[in-house]
């Protein structure tokens, strides 16, 4: 749906405040206000501050680690990446992939696994494949998130107990009994009692202060865990950091062994990192455009080649790895920030906390850093993003996941969390359903999905189930069908035909047994639409579409002969003549051959044979198996919509349009039951007052123009001077009324349903319009006595912009604006317009484009609905007018 395009602002007026949470972020050209960013960035680094010291130390890194990380990931990452407003820095998602490379070959050798890491984004980057990496289910990558966080938990429950972690999820797991009936120190109430502070922050009453709410429960839970310890006097462990920033400072090396272990690290760094990152770019540009963020989009390319250059430098200077960290990134914009300016002033700010204020990160305990990390590492085992994997039915894959990294390890993980998502999807593609239910008599098979050789044996049990000589229905809603299941069908409906049975095969979609065995007349029609919208010749089967030799052997599609060595059974399409009929080829509309001006009879050789003159003539067989499929396919699906329906409605608009079998207000206004209140008549006509129809028929019948246009008086009209019968002398008698069901309906519309609007929609090609212009037929039927009331039309000045068309379409587009004002006329109407409760809309649909077009009633032309002039305001039929 198309934003509603707000009104000008009238002149001589000032352009209105724009809201500051719609403002435009960094428009091209345009520096914004820095102020938002320095508050955000400020807001940003309290948070990140305990987060890259508590991933540093659950990584086993040095602590400076996580600093210089902060530090390059916020100055780096955020000057050259493509995601103006995430944040990045060291991640928890990395963690126990950093701890295993620190086990495995050393911090240094670490170091470069970072930094080649780096190189390969960097490479990504330029290669433009940031996009083929989201290519992996959302199911995996929360996997490995949760199975991430429940290792953190795991490993930093034993510090926060007074313990030290062991390197396997599985050692932690066994040790946490014998962890908890210890004698515990200071230790175990220090991280407790930081693990409280976060999570009864949020909770604050009103009562607190609004300045010291906002505060990040981050960082106050780890200040009130170390102020509460140097209260106690407790003597716990605590942070270790070198005397100098530069001191920590750790240049790569080489390793002295197992090099493909190392480029497993590099490449396994680098994918993860990549994926958290661009995920994490993805959401965060999605929040922000929810904020009313204006800025520039996400450019996932660039995004990867800046955060392979902060990996790089990262790497080179001894710092963790970086990524880009959702929990800072969401801060971040929740802060108001509105630049990629805030990113890199947060990583100045660490910098300076680095180097100026790093003696005071020495006073904080392990335990409340482990303590924050719980808090962490619970919450990457998100329960909204759970609910969303088991809605799409991807739990197993979620699950396989975070039990395979908790389990084994990261790679093996993800790679079981790939299989499983493999095996989900050739389950999806592979899988079928095979249902068989009774209607009395009638056995029905419903077959949906991939009929495949594996799916063989399950439909065999069940068609072996239908006694012998029934009737059958086989539906079939398939993609493909192989050769082992066609010949299997076949073959069994052969053989229940040689028992006296019958079988009746429907395919919907691809047709597979109809094209592949035209002589056993297993016939459908391949759908373009979805069959509540296709016209029945698109999916009904009938004779004149058959290919039958001969009237004699198409006279019955219900008993056709069965093949030599068979029963009288039968196998016919899902629709034969006994159900249904075909639609008849003439398009002639039914005003014009009401109005006689259908034209010449069918030549001889077009007139159809004795088998379609008898398909013509079953069309309520036609109309009842629609209805059938209306009962089987879309009522289920509507039923809460109808049920909501049942004791009241109120639609959107009167829709007051021709009676043509091609016109159907519903498909073109995309609408549903309850949506359109809807009135059909030869022509789409509003009968004026009685005492202007009246003088109206009159000028018609006699040859002299009707109507207050100017058009055909002056030979600038549709058909100067020719009327529905041109004669002299006093009129005949005339069947005219002024059709009390148009205007009770608009009155019932307007005044008890109280519709926003009213369209009025005309079409191309309308026999009536041709009737009208045409002037031809008796003068004593009902159907000239109604075309009378569209008199006026012909005299109306065509509307600009259609004097290329033809007539009939012209008039078609007058009459249109015509009928709008015979509304006007009408009292009930008037009121309502006057009153400002009522809008009226003139639409026009051309039949060969499949195209509408709106008057716009300050132009008089019929344009495209974009280029309406009057704004669009909901209710959206409103705005049109």
């Amino acid at each position: 749906m198309s934003s509603p395009i707000p009104p000008a602002t009238p002149p001589g007026k000032p352009l209105p405040a724009s809201n500051p949470s719609r403002q435009n972020h960094s428009p091209p050209g345009v520096r914004a206000s820095w102020r938002p960013d320095l508050q955000a960035s400020l807001v940003v680094f309290v948070v990140a501050l305990p987060l890259s010291l508590g991933i540093a130390v659950a990584s086993g890194a040095p602590v400076a680690a996580g600093l210089l990380a902060a530090v390059v990931g916020g100055i780096v990452a955020g000057a050259l990446g493509g995601a103006p407003l995430q944040v990045s820095g060291p991640a928890a998602g990395l963690t126990v992939i950093v701890a295993n490379l620190i086990n495995s070959y050393g911090w240094r050798t670490t170091c470069l696994i970072t930094a080649a890491a780096g190189l390969l984004q960097i490479l990504l980057g330029l290669g433009r494949v940031a996009r083929a990496s989201l290519a992996v289910s959302p199911a995996i990558v929360h996997g490995m998130l949760g199975g991430i966080g429940l290792t953190i938990v795991l490993g930093q429950i034993h510090v926060v107990l007074g313990g030290t972690a062991e390197s396997h999820a599985w050692e932690n797991i066994k040790d946490i009994p014998r962890a908890i009936l210890d004698p515990h120190s200071g230790a175990t109430v220090v991280g407790l009692v930081t693990i409280a502070v976060i999570l009864l922050w949020p909770r604050l009453p009103e009562a607190v202060p609004g300045a010291l709410r906002r505060m990040p429960a981050y960082l106050v839970a780890v200040v009130v865990g170390t102020a509460f310890a140097g209260i106690a006097g407790f003597d716990v462990p605590r942070v270790d950091l070198p005397a100098s920033l530069f001191d920590a400072v750790a240049l790569p090396e080489l390793p002295d062994h197992d090099w493909s272990g190392v480029i497993l690290g590099i490449v396994t760094v680098a994918i993860v990192a990549s994926v958290e990152s661009l995920l994490s770019a993805v959401a965060v540009d999605q929040l922000a455009t929810s904020r009313g963020w204006r800025g520039p989009r996400v450019n996932l390319d660039r995004e990867l080649i800046g955060q392979g250059s902060a990996n790089l430098l990262s790497g080179v200077i001894g710092g963790l790895p970086v990524t880009g960290v959702i929990v800072r990134s969401s801060t971040n914009v929740a802060a108001g920030a509105r630049t990629r300016s805030s990113a890199i002033l947060h990583g100045v700010w660490m910098l300076g906390f680095a180097l100026f204020l790093g003696f005071a990160v020495e006073w904080i305990p392990l335990a409340a850093l482990a303590g924050l990390l719980v808090v962490v590492g619970m919450r990457l085992v998100n329960i909204s993003h759970l609910r969303h994997v088991r809605r799409h039915g991807e739990l197993p894959v979620y699950a396989v996941t975070l039990a395979g990294v908790v389990g084994l390890d990261l790679l093996k993980g993800v790679g079981l969390g790939l299989l499983t998502a493999l095996v989900l999807v050739l389950r999806r593609v592979l899988w079928s359903s095979v249902h068989l239910r009774r209607d009395g008599e009638l056995w029905q098979v419903e077959v949906e999905g991939t009929l495949s050789f594996l799916a063989l044996p399950r439909l065999a049990r069940v068609l072996a189930r239908i006694p012998a000589g029934a009737p059958v229905s086989i539906e079939l809603i398939v993609d493909y069908l192989d050769h082992a299941v066609y010949d299997h069908l076949r073959g069994w409906c052969a053989n229940h035909e040689a028992s006296g049975g019958s079988v009746q095969i429907d395919e919907i979609g691809r047709v597979w047994l109809g094209r592949a065995d035209l002589s056993q007349r297993r016939r459908s029609v391949v759908p373009h639409l979805p069959r509540w919208f296709a016209p029945w010749s698109q999916w009904q089967d009938s004779p004149s579409t058959q290919d039958a030799p001969s009237a004699q052997n198409s006279s019955s599609t219900a008993d056709v002969p069965a093949a030599s060595g068979t029963s009288a059974g039968s196998v016919t399409t899902a629709s034969s003549t006994s159900l249904t009929g075909t639609r008849t080829t003439s398009e002639t509309d039914a005003a014009g051959a009401a109005a006689g001006t259908t034209g010449a009879p069918p030549a001889e050789d077009q007139v159809p044979s004795g088998a379609q003159a008898q398909a013509e003539l079953d069309h309520v067989g036609t109309i009842m198996v629609g209805v059938r499929e209306f009962h089987r396919r879309a009522a289920p699906l509507l039923r809460d919509t109808f049920d909501g329906l049942a004791a009241a409605q109120q639609p959107g608009a009167l829709f007051l349009t021709c009676a043509d079998s091609r016109i159907v207000p519903n498909i073109l206004t995309s609408s549903g039951p309850g949506d359109l209140f809807t009135v059909r008549n030869v022509g789409n006509i509003v009968p004026r007052s009685a005492a202007a129809s009246s003088g109206a028929a009159s000028q018609l019948i006699i040859g002299r123009p009707a109507g207050h246009g100017t058009g055909m008086a002056r030979g600038r009209g549709m058909a100067a001077g020719v009327g529905i019968g041109a004669a002299t002398g006093p009129p005949p008698s005339v069947p005219f009324s002024t059709e009390l069901s148009v205007t009770a309906a608009v009155d019932y519309a307007v005044e008890v349903l109280q519709v926003p609007a009213i369209v009025v929609c005309g079409h191309s090609s309308c026999g009536a319009m041709k009737a009208l212009l045409a002037g031809s037929g008796p003068l004593d039927s009902a159907l000239a006595g109604w075309l009378a009331h569209a008199a006026a039309s012909l005299t109306r000045t065509p509307p600009p912009g259609t004097e290329h068309l033809a007539p009939v379409e012209r008039l078609g587009r007058a009459n249109v604006a015509q009928q709008l004002e015979n509304l006007r006329e009408q009292p009930t109407v008037r009121r309502a317009l006057e009153a400002g409760s009522l809008r009226l809309v003139g639409m026009y649909f051309d039949i060969a484009d499949a195209r509408i077009s709106v008057l716009d009633q300050v132009s008089g032309r019929f344009v495209d609905p974009a280029d309406a002039h009057t704004p669009l305001t909901p209710p959206r039929l409103q705005a049109l007018g």
